[in-house]
């Protein structure tokens, strides 16, 4: 597997030349629009990246964008892969392990998800503090590769409090009001059911998703900083009683961009004097 991260990593900087990312951000579904904040953009298709692949999923572009946001070196991932369009999750990951081998140091994943916390609204932006993984797998199964982590990666920290700090302090610098949560993530892609949903906030879940929670695993064990933000695109099933379909997801983010592109913007900044 290393050697296969290594091949896309390796092809990714000789397309870029002489940048040098110093943050990776993964974007999720209905937030790719953020990729346009990116200046002195260089944009390489996922079809051209060795081991990568074509996304399948409306509002997931496909491709890297690298340049700079708020004057900081970054790699875009415009679009994810997920485990429910068959991919394995050594492929799933592979965007966060060659966030490493580009030589950042964080990675910012993003998500929409379904609300479960009553205090949250649809349009809401919310960071996470901890995950619950209900996927029933994990991108660490099998031999370890020591070039990426150790076999046992502590997780108690899984999301940077330091970042997430970052995060609470760009939103209050530009009014945007932010809540703390726990994601859990299932590997879908049928939405849950309220029995589910039910069990999932008795277990202390705030909120729901199909993503996230593998990338974040494999980038705590590659050594970057993570933290994550999750914008509230519709509330549970059981909890509203509005039919959930992705068109909706779409919508919501996209209603929610400006402030989102906003929230990212300032926590690059802040991130990037942070050194």
């Amino acid at each position: 597997m290393f050697s296969k991260v290594k091949e896309s990593a390796s092809f990714i900087k000789e397309k870029i030349h002489d940048k040098k990312p110093r943050i990776g951000v993964i974007l999720g579904s209905g937030l790719g629009d953020f990729a346009d904040e990116v200046e002195n953009r260089i944009e390489i298709p996922y079809s051209e990246i060795p081991h990568f692949h074509a996304t399948t999923v409306i509002g997931h572009v496909g491709r890297v964008v690298v340049g700079t946001v708020s004057g900081v070196e970054v790699i875009i991932f415009q679009g994810r892969f997920h485990a429910y369009e068959g991919h394995s999750f050594e492929d799933v990951v592979l965007p966060a392990r060659v966030t490493k081998l580009l030589g950042a140091t964080e990675l910012i994943v993003t998500n929409a998800a379904g609300g479960i916390n009553s205090l949250y609204s649809p349009g809401e932006l919310v960071y996470l503090t901890d995950h619950i993984n209900l996927t029933s797998n994990n991108p660490l199964i099998g031999t370890n590769d020591d070039e990426f982590g150790p076999r046992f990666p502590d997780m108690s920290e899984a999301y940077s409090h330091d970042l997430n700090k970052i995060i609470e302090k760009a939103a209050k610098t530009q009014g945007i009001q932010v809540h703390p949560g726990v994601y859990a993530g299932l590997r879908g892609p049928s939405y849950e059911t309220p029995a589910e949903i039910k069990y999932l906030r008795i277990i202390g879940a705030d909120m729901v998703g199909m993503s996230t929670v593998p990338e974040v695993i494999a980038a705590n064990h590659i050594g970057l900083k993570v933290c994550a933000i999750s914008c509230i695109t519709n509330l549970a099933a059981g909890i509203s009683t509005e039919k959930l379909n992705h068109d909706e997801v779409k919508e919501v983010a996209n209603m929610s961009m400006q402030k989102f592109k906003s929230l990212i913007s300032t926590s690059i900044k802040f991130i990037g004097e942070n050194v």
